[in-house]
């Protein structure tokens, strides 16, 4: 049952995102029982041209742009300057299930996915090391921005995360302008889905590739991230955690700036510190 937290004060233009359950709470005044709220978690199963592609986890809404996301993130389709069959049309599938009609087939051997990817992991479903490998130009240079306005950043995407207020159990993703106003902002039981759905609704609108722009990420960066943010143009990448070894390797490959535990006005930059001012 999906329902609007109005006990916390907090709106929702999307209900499904949220469900209400009853809990325990136990203190030293003894147990408690009362009504909670926690972020959904869902499968969505994503096909082309009636064939299934992948099943992923993650909070329902904005199914579209996530599906168109993911699959520009794997290379499938064209955006932003890139060649490859071009989306025509997108029709749900009932709750669980979306499809995109292409102009063109899927190409024979692109990037291939088991046919499960967790909420917590974009990269979980390839089936080799070899399929981390990416065919992508650097993000060109140029671009940078003002350490003030990347240690502004995560409190703004905090800010927009209405459903974390109720929940606590969101991760977010935001595209930003130099000046860190927002363009947009997403949520998701999953990092990288949040992430799609950033990348997803600039594919939809015509706005790829980010080449002026910030993403912002709530939680670590991992490699997905990192590759997600480069398939889509970005400049710069900002965390309010850590970033794992191979998400600074491949943001020192492809150009772009990698800053991690941005809290409190500090950034740590672990990538292409040119690019912070």
């Amino acid at each position: 049952m999906a329902l609007r937290a109005a006990a916390r004060g907090v709106a929702f233009s999307h209900m499904h995102e949220i469900e209400a359950v009853q809990v325990v709470r136990l203190s030293a005044a003894g147990p408690r029982q009362e009504r909670d709220h926690v972020a959904v978690e869902a499968p969505l199963e994503i096909r082309v041209d009636g064939a299934p592609v992948t099943i992923t986890l993650r909070t329902p809404g904005d199914d579209e742009a996530l599906a168109r996301g993911l699959l520009f993130a794997e290379g499938l389709i064209a955006g932003g300057g890139r060649a490859g069959p071009r989306v025509l049309a997108v029709h749900p599938q009932g709750e669980q299930g979306i499809e995109l009609h292409l102009d063109a087939p899927l190409a024979a051997g692109g990037a291939r996915r088991a046919f499960l990817a967790t909420s917590s992991c974009g990269a979980c479903g390839k089936d080799s090391l070899e399929a981390l490998r990416v065919d992508l130009p650097p993000v060109p240079p140029g671009f940078s921005v003002a350490r003030a306005v990347v240690a502004s950043l995560p409190d703004r995407l905090r800010s927009a995360q209405r459903a974390f207020e109720a929940t606590g159990g969101l991760h977010a993703a935001g595209a930003f302008d130099a000046a860190g106003q927002m363009l947009v902002v997403r949520e998701d039981v999953g990092r990288h889905n949040a992430v799609d759905k950033v990348v997803g609704w600039a594919h939809q609108a015509g706005r790829l590739p980010f080449s002026d722009a910030i993403l912002c990420v709530s939680g670590r960066t991992s490699y997905e991230i990192v590759q997600k943010a480069v398939c889509a143009g970005f400049p710069v990448v900002a965390a309010v955690s850590a970033p794992s070894s191979l998400a600074i390797a491949f943001a020192e490959a492809y150009g772009v700036a990698l800053c991690g535990f941005v809290r409190a006005g500090a950034v740590t930059v672990y990538a292409h510190a040119e690019r912070i001012g």
